[in-house]
């Protein structure tokens, strides 16, 4: 015979699974929408880049003295536009009305300049916009170019080998490997996903198990139950935590779902790294420690949820914790923030710290075991909080 928590378990998981809220919550939006976000803003990222690098740049060229000679290398560019002009002051208006890409501005004194081998002046007027700089950036490799053709020709008058101008040939070894160097790049964003999505999973069907039944009236009939109080609240914590580990780990596989799909051109080391940081064990061991923290997020939502007098209220009442949760998850992508036997303490932040060591394969063992023991007591914390909460007349009928 099925005891009454577990009863209570599965009628209240039928219940929730009715509701399309929790679903949308809890399955669409990671499963769904989380791919199609990251496959679309990956791809059209790519595309744009690559549209920006491929377009043709107009560029005015205003020499002072005419004997620059920059406006003819420019013009042997590809994917170069140049024009010539004599009207300085007009230029950066027209680069700011984006009439031009860019313009250069070779000033009175620069062959001078050149002559007496010192540095001579080049000005690039550009406007800096949303393409990653492309344009600027293209327009400075060319003029890098230009640079380096009149090095060479100084040292050639001077009779000097061009290595003359490079003591040092610097050879750099990096020692961390690709999972370590994905693991600091994306440690800091998956957990800070994998955290939100286990709330955001929770939230709903805690305010519908709670303030929602006060609404409906039904909460009288379940509290007159065989089942006593804590077998009741057992129930629909039970079920709370299942939403919200469900919801972060189809978030996992949402982000799987768009790394294998929408990546392109990436390194096979790189790949590499993410199947490893894919693997079933690394995955297995971020959840472990994903799941006491559900269980607080469940208590601490079910408590909020059953002080409130109505679903909008419960509504009003735990939005606001979204902030409480995104904070502390957000410190971990701060550099210099690291796991620490004092971070290992601190809700939410360890998680997000530890689940970055994990995917970097640098986690310390006994730090894990202390972000364990301190989610594991925070977590036995908010459960007999929670009950007892439960049993309080003033507090689940509150009107």
């Amino acid at each position: 015979m099925s005891s009454p928590a577990l009863v209570v378990f599965k009628k209240e998981l039928r219940d929730t699974l009715r509701d399309r809220r929790t679903l949308m919550a809890m399955i669409v939006v990671p499963l769904l929408l989380f791919p199609v976000l990251m496959i679309g803003m990956a791809r059209f990222s790519q595309s744009r880049a690559a549209e920006v690098q491929g377009k043709v740049l107009h560029v005015a060229v205003a020499d002072a003295d005419g004997r620059s000679g920059l406006a003819a290398f420019l013009s042997q560019e590809p994917g170069f536009d140049v024009a010539e002009t004599r009207d300085m002051l007009a230029l950066p208006e027209q680069v700011r009305s984006e009439a031009l890409d860019a313009a250069v501005i070779v000033p009175a004194g620069y062959a001078q300049a050149l002559a007496a081998r010192r540095p001579a002046t080049v000005q690039l007027v550009h406007k800096t916009s949303d393409d990653f700089d492309i344009k600027r950036r293209r327009v400075e490799d060319a003029l890098g170019e230009f640079e380096q053709r009149l090095l060479d020709e100084r040292l050639a008058a001077l009779g000097l080998d061009p290595a003359v101008t490079d003591p040092i040939a610097l050879e750099t070894t990096d020692v961390a490997s690709s999972r370590e160097v994905l693991g600091k790049l994306l440690g800091g964003l998956l957990p800070y996903m994998f955290i939100l999505f286990c709330f955001t999973g929770a939230m709903y069907p805690a305010i519908d198990l709670a303030a929602g039944e006060k609404e409906r009236g039904t909460l009288e009939t379940l509290l007159s139950s065989p089942a006593s109080r804590l077998q009741i609240v057992l129930g629909k914590f039970a079920v709370v935590t299942l939403t919200g580990i469900t919801s972060a780990v189809l978030a996992a596989v949402g982000m799987y779902v768009s790394v294998r799909q929408g990546i392109e051109g990436v390194p096979p080391a790189v790949l590499a790294a993410i199947e490893q940081v894919l693997a079933p064990s690394t995955i297995a061991l971020m959840f472990a420690l994903l799941l006491p923290l559900s269980v607080f997020f469940a208590a601490a939502l079910l408590m909020l949820s059953l002080y409130a007098r109505s679903y909008k209220e419960a509504i009003s009442v735990i939005s606001p914790l979204m902030i409480v949760v995104i904070v502390p998850a957000m410190l971990a992508l701060a550099p210099g923030v690291r796991l620490s036997a004092v971070t290992a303490l601190i809700p939410i932040l360890n998680v997000s710290l530890a689940t970055r060591e994990i995917i970097a394969g640098t986690a310390a063992p006994p730090h894990l075991v202390l972000v364990f023991v301190s989610l594991a007591a925070l977590a036995a914390l908010g459960v007999v909080a929670c009950a007892r909460w439960f049993s309080r007349e003033d507090i689940v009928f509150r009107t």
